[in-house]
């Protein structure tokens, strides 16, 4: 599996919102400028992200982003899920009710695809945002500055 832009700009566009909204909005343009991901495509994440239900937007003098339900209850999961859609590797007709597989009841790779599928879900859904967040927070206490990790 290998994640597309939109989930590892988007994941850590959703970690900075979470650090600077706690007191107030944050603008499309000041995550841009902390995270070096152009305001257009930082648009096009937030929209997808706001429809998953986890942002929401103020309008208005003052207006911007922030989390549209707390960090502890947003999992790494929920936002890679909302921009790049199912995060299994692996697409095997055989794990479906419907099974579109003619040999799905003979397969037994089914069994390794289910696993590898179930593994990957479990972990990204095991850590949440306020995770990140405390992780951030730790970074930027140690380092000075709070910003990506890397410019992927």
């Amino acid at each position: 599996m290998k994640l597309s832009t939109k989930g590892r700009y988007g994941l850590r566009a959703l970690i900075d919102l979470a650090l600077y909204s706690e007191n107030e909005t944050v603008s499309i343009a000041s995550i841009s400028a902390r995270q070096n991901i152009s305001e257009s495509y930082l648009e096009q994440l937030i929209a997808k992200l706001r429809k998953a239900g986890l942002v929401t937007s103020v309008r208005g003098a003052g207006g911007g982003y922030r989390l549209a339900k707390p960090a502890t209850e947003i999992s790494v999961g929920d936002i890679l899920r909302a921009l790049e859609g199912s995060l299994d590797p692996v697409e095997c007709p055989g794990l479906k009710e419907e099974s579109g597989c003619d040999g799905a009841e003979f397969c037994v790779t089914k069994y390794v695809w289910q696993r590898i599928n179930d593994s990957i879900n479990q972990t990204v859904d095991e850590i949440k945002l306020d995770q990140l967040l405390e992780e951030s927070k730790n970074v930027r206490d140690t380092a000075g500055t709070v910003g990506s990790c890397c410019t992927n």
